[in-house]
């Protein structure tokens, strides 16, 4: 228990123990090790910043949101466009045809003080014009699973951007986020084979990623958003990722039962 003058501590399985087959816990203050992402797990939410999922106030706002989002759009941009489209009224009455819609992405926004066009504004306005009026209608879901399947139907929406929205909107924990930066730590870590990829494995990718979450004691949804918030706003972290994953994969090393737990985690 955590007061204001106590710690916590957590003890943790010796580095060499194996979390999945061929995935060992490594060492806490070696990056990227599941070991690592406990502590960083823990240490948000202890220190008052929890991860934060929903970005709309409904699921028809949250399937906006996301299908705005995607490779090469930077999140301020997105949020922007996705801002600008709820000031028109765009989540809030009739669904707008698709010429409103891409209108009004075409319009210049205000990002961080400088004036910005919104990239993909045909593709992503006929994306939202077929896909808002079944969002509105959509039934109650409570499996991420059963969310993101249903979801697979909308126009312009694939499995990461399903599971973007079922995470987000039902904060759940049996789907991932599996972008560049999961794929990255997964593949540094052996969670991920190379030779596997999003485009024709997702759902295997995403259950192992499930099951490693389920293993370290952390929610998966949780452990998503701290791999990419910690990815994401370190470069330098990547470019010495991108360097180790380039090299040719190592062999096991060698064993010894003699290494001990890492018996403290301490949260002052």
């Amino acid at each position: 228990m955590l007061t204001r003058n106590g710690s916590i501590q957590l003890q943790l399985p010796p580095p060499i123990v194996e979390v999945l087959p061929g995935v060992e816990w490594g060492a806490v203050d070696a990056f990227p090790t599941p070991a690592y992402w406990v502590y960083q797990v823990l240490f948000r939410r202890l220190t008052g910043r929890p991860a934060e999922f929903r970005l709309g106030r409904s699921l028809l706002e949250e399937v906006a949101a996301c299908l705005l989002g995607g490779h090469g759009m930077p999140a301020t941009v997105c949020m922007a466009a996705f801002e600008h489209l709820r000031g028109k009224g765009a989540f809030s009455g009739p669904i707008p045809t698709q010429a409103r819609l891409e209108a009004w992405l075409k319009e210049p926004m205000l990002v961080q003080g400088r004036t910005v066009h919104y990239r993909f504004a045909a593709q992503k306005a006929r994306y939202l014009a077929a896909a808002l009026p079944l969002a509105h209608e959509a039934p109650h879901f409570d499996s991420g699973k059963d969310l993101r399947n249903w979801l697979l139907q909308l126009p312009g929406v694939g499995p990461k951007t399903a599971a973007f929205i079922a995470r987000n909107w039902l904060g759940a924990d049996d789907v991932a986020i599996l972008d560049i930066h999961i794929m990255r730590v997964g593949q540094a870590i052996g969670l991920f084979p190379r030779k596997m990829t999003v485009e024709k494995h997702y759902f295997e990718l995403e259950e192992l990623f499930v099951r490693l979450a389920q293993n370290i004691d952390v929610r998966a949804s949780e452990l998503d958003a701290v791999i990419w918030s910690e990815m994401a706003s370190s470069p330098l972290t990547v470019r010495h990722l991108l360097e180790y994953l380039s090299e040719p994969p190592r062999g096991k090393q060698s064993k010894t039962p003699r290494q001990k737990s890492q018996t403290e985690l301490t949260f002052v």
